[in-house]
């Protein structure tokens, strides 16, 4: 009973994780510039390889297992929103200027 309930919970996560993998993908295919596809890849990605690995561990069950998924999905939550802020103000720093559908431009001089 138990190990079906953590298949299904896997599954489902599985499931989860890779429709927000697939949209961080069409983000940055569709998206207009570096800012939004950045976005789209440091939220949508980090969400969708959180739930993956989140799935492995469910799927294992393994003690060892869950603490070293548990440790990337952290590592991913800590490093992803600060790489892409970086990148993006590095971005903008060497000449990157926003699409013009963008509203407001609060770094503009």
């Amino acid at each position: 009973m138990i190990d079906g309930l953590s298949d299904i919970i896997a599954g489902v996560m599985i499931i989860t994780g890779s429709i927000f993998a697939f949209l961080a993908a069409v983000g940055l295919w569709r998206l207009p510039d570096i800012y939004t596809r950045m976005h789209a890849a440091s939220k949508a990605g980090t969400l969708g390889s959180g739930l993956l690995l989140l799935a492995l561990a469910a799927h294992v069950g393994d003690t060892s297992t869950f603490t070293r998924a548990l440790a990337g999905v952290v590592f991913f939550l800590l490093t992803a929103p600060i790489s892409a802020h970086l990148l993006a103000k590095a971005s903008y720093a060497v000449g990157y200027r926003l699409t013009d559908i963008s509203v407001i431009d609060e770094l503009k001089d």
